[in-house]
């Protein structure tokens, strides 16, 4: 692949936000694989900055690509060079380099939504990336992230969300300060723990939901910090086997968020 002096400065910036902090320095995000690059290009939100796909994925998006302005390069080239150009392994042949939207205020979220999910030091991108497929799938209006959470627009959190995290709002707030304010804002803060001393999630989702929630969930390691435990006004477990010490954080969100929006009108 030949490419002027311009497009080659362009393309070169595949190798350079490999590295995920790189890339936030640099107010972008890489987004991969065929259903995501299809739904930034339907979005329209996002400022895309240049497109790179196998002539595989270039026929299957077809008229996607034709929808995408004509100011941003779409790059084709044989899928044996996607690693040799951008230093790591391409879902699907589909890549997109994006601008990173400005980021939203918790204040503002919190103030338009009724139902919201809040993760504490979730390290792990795949699991971020499977809580806001979830949140997605179960109407929560917005998410709100701290205790050094993953970035949700790192590549892998992208692609494990099905691109959800492009959906979802989300804000970033001071952990934990930030918990008082969603209680101030009138929100029930639901902790969701594996102890035995709470109480079972289908108790207290039969009871009347409050008109706001916000459903707390810590990492599989530790759990939740004292201070976030103790912000809790509930403290909710998913009945297991005894001899199971616990589920993947992003299960759980999922199995609490199907039981907790079932009886309350969420569309």
């Amino acid at each position: 692949m030949t490419l002027p002096a311009a497009g080659a400065a362009r393309i070169a910036e595949y190798a350079s936000v490999a590295d995920p902090d790189l890339a936030r320095r640099l107010g972008l995000f890489v987004a991969g694989g065929r259903i995501v690059v299809r739904r930034l290009i339907d979005d329209r939100r996002y400022g895309i900055r240049s497109i790179l796909v196998s002539q595989a994925a270039q026929q299957q998006l077809g008229s996607a690509l034709e929808r995408v302005d004509p100011r941003v390069p779409v790059y084709v080239c044989p899928i044996e060079s996607f690693r040799e150009i951008t230093g790591f392994h391409i879902h699907r042949g589909c890549v997109a380099i994006v601008e990173r939207p400005p980021e939203c205020d918790a204040a503002v979220l919190l103030h338009k939504a009724r139902l919201v999910v809040m993760l504490e030091a979730i390290a792990n991108p795949d699991n971020v990336g499977g809580i806001f497929r979830n949140a997605a799938a179960f109407g929560v209006d917005g998410v709100i992230l701290g205790g050094a959470t993953a970035d949700p627009l790192y590549r892998k959190a992208i692609r494990t969300s099905m691109g959800a995290v492009l959906r979802v709002p989300y804000a970033r707030g001071s952990w934990p300060d930030l918990l008082p304010a969603v209680r101030a804002s009138g929100f029930t803060i639901v902790a969701l723990t594996p102890h035995e001393s709470a109480e079972p999630l289908d108790r207290f989702a039969e009871r009347q939901r409050p008109a706001r929630l916000a459903l707390l969930l810590g990492n599989e390691g530790a759990g939740l910090s004292d201070a976030a435990a103790a912000s809790a006004d509930v403290r909710v477990r998913i009945p297991m086997r005894t001899d199971v010490d616990s589920l993947n954080v992003a299960v759980a969100a999922g199995i609490a968020l199907a039981r907790l929006t079932c009886f309350a009108d969420v569309g």
